[in-house]
């Protein structure tokens, strides 16, 4: 099982082709085997499958899906610690299937209701959002123009996605991106972290087009699950690792006009009233790693 957790964690460390939702789903898979497959008592079962969650989320600190999905499965394990091992180790698969069926059923809710706002827009999109890609396809814009998204250049094959899904797509250089938000009605983005006070983790490149934007009139809108969020601020935020740091850039709340996750849209200042609503999300923070979370 330590090598299959080894495994895992350099598939999160060195992965650079799958959004936060799927390393989330990743992360959660692991520790559902480690369940699984634990013969020990009760304590050992809650230790193993915490360390084992810690070491997933520090692999992409960057990525708060991650510790989002993580922090929530380990907290569900927390308040059932009275259980013998064969019922916690059955709380700790069904809580992961929970999160894994949530993650299918989140997207497509958020596309809904971006449906208003995609439909006849020209939009600027950065970076390959899983999350964003279905509401294209849920809600075809007029045009999508993608940028190039250095320097894994992932826009190149979310251009092909679109145009073989029918949508009009254009390819545009990332230097070249901000100078044609003049084209555009919509910056629509999504996010690998949402934090307490509206900024999120992003694509390196998502600032001077939100400045942009923001510059036009032109409404940057942050698709999101509520997986992603995190009880902490911005400046709170865990540093990055090293190979994070070519990839996310902090993008502070006044350049975003609206968050939309699954449980409806938020303005960058509504964000910590949600935080507060979605259950285990402050605890599994504390658990994933206390030192981050406070007040």
């Amino acid at each position: 099982m330590a090598a299959a957790l080894e495994d895992r964690i350099n598939e999160l460390r060195d992965d650079r082709d799958h959004g936060a939702s799927w390393m989330a789903r990743r992360a959660v898979e692991a520790l559902a085997e480690i369940a699984e497959q634990h013969t020990g008592n009760t304590d050992e079962l809650l230790e193993e499958v915490r360390e084992a969650g810690r070491r997933l989320a520090a692999a992409r600190p960057g990525v708060g899906a991650v510790a989002g999905a993580v922090g929530r499965l380990l907290a569900s394990g927390r308040y059932e610690s009275h259980l013998e091992p064969e019922a916690l180790r059955q709380v700790f698969i069904e809580e992961a299937v929970a999160l894994t069926e949530g993650r299918k059923r989140a997207p497509a809710s958020i596309a809904i209701q971006l449906n208003d706002r995609l439909a006849g827009a020209t939009v600027l999109t950065h970076s390959a959002s899983a999350t964003v890609r279905e509401a294209f396809q849920h809600c075809a814009p007029a045009k999508a123009l993608c940028t190039v998204s250095h320097p894994v250049e992932e826009g190149r094959a979310f251009v092909d996605d679109m145009l073989s899904a029918g949508l009009d797509a254009e390819l545009v250089g990332d230097a070249e991106a901000p100078g044609r938000i003049g084209e555009v009605s919509l910056l629509l983005l999504g996010a690998d972290t949402v934090f307490r006070d509206g900024a999120i983790c992003n694509k390196v490149g998502t600032i001077p087009l939100a400045q942009a934007a923001l510059a036009a009139g032109i409404p940057t809108v942050v698709a999101a699950e509520v997986i992603k969020l995190a009880p902490v601020t911005g400046a709170q935020a865990p540093d990055l690792a090293e190979f994070e740091k070519e990839l996310f850039e902090l993008v502070p709340p006044d350049l975003i006009t609206e968050i939309v996750t699954e449980e409806g849209p938020f303005e960058p200042d509504q964000v910590a009233a949600l935080v507060e609503r979605v259950p285990f999300l402050r605890e599994g923070y504390e658990l994933v790693a206390p030192a981050r979370v406070s007040g």
